[in-house]
């Protein structure tokens, strides 16, 4: 049993949100010099940021996440941000080990790979996406190639691109930028601000409502909220949705970050 793409859904539930226009976005979050170069944008995460959520799913069902940014890497000839996302516990009768790899530009969040490796029980799935933006497709486990959006963004690169975006309580954003097409638009709605508590402490917060254009965890009808820390780090401190098997919740546990002068050395 599958628990409704669960790669897809914790992408989206660590982000913040996304302006209405993808061209407008992606200025926003690049600096261009007199010269046309792309400046490097200081962001609120850095290499070797992870953070640790308690994960709850209906009355049995108990888990932990962790994403981080890993390393700086290269993938082919260009300087790539590595981030990893990986989930463990005991769900709804059966075990969970998922991993998700994401290869992203660490100026405008394009893609360029993405891999999962689930084992949900008796599910499992191994498979990686290289993802050429220059040339408008992605290819898919099966090799075969299909055409993807402009400035494609996979599941990892959206959790850290949309944390750089604005939040505006009273507004609805809707972005067409995940890399395969039919799973766009996705919309998220900023609802209000409140102070919560969570594991790691207690913080000052947006709320957020996405709708998702599919089956899953933030359906039209699951009711989904995301509570964003309503200060410079931007995470995720709590996601609560509503499934056919009860309520699912994550809840920030610890968040750990590398000291500033080793983030300065970034490109």
């Amino acid at each position: 049993m599958k628990v409704g793409g669960i790669g897809w859904i914790v992408a989206v539930v660590l982000a913040s949100t996304l302006g209405a226009s993808s061209t407008l976005s992606y200025a926003q979050t690049t600096q261009q010099s007199a010269g046309g170069e792309v400046a490097f944008v200081r962001r609120p995460f850095a290499v070797g940021e992870r953070l640790t959520y308690s994960v709850k799913v209906g009355p049995i069902g108990r888990g932990t996440a962790v994403a981080e940014i890993q390393n700086l890497d290269t993938l082919r000839g260009q300087q790539v941000y590595h981030s990893v996302f990986r989930m463990s516990g005991s769900l709804l009768f059966f075990k969970v080990r998922d991993e998700y790899e994401s290869w992203f530009d660490p100026n405008t969040f394009i893609s360029l790979r993405y891999h999962q490796d689930i084992d949900q029980g008796s599910y499992e799935r191994n498979r990686t996406y290289e993802i050429f933006a220059e040339r408008g497709i992605y290819i898919d486990a099966d090799k075969s190639e299909k055409p993807t959006v402009e400035q494609p963004l996979d599941d990892g690169a959206f959790l850290y691109f949309l944390r750089t975006m604005p939040l505006e309580v009273g507004k609805t954003y809707s972005f067409n930028r995940y890399f395969k097409p039919d799973r766009n638009p996705v919309r998220i709605t900023v609802v209000r601000r409140e102070r919560i508590r969570v594991p790691a402490g207690e913080f000052d917060a947006v709320v957020l409502q996405p709708k998702i254009k599919a089956k899953g965890i933030f359906a039209e009808n699951a009711n989904a909220e995301v509570w964003i820390s309503d200060d410079s780090s931007r995470v995720m401190l709590q996601m609560r949705t509503h499934m056919q098997f009860g309520t699912v919740a994550f809840q920030l546990r610890t968040r750990e970050t590398v000291k500033q002068n080793l983030a300065d050395r970034e490109p």
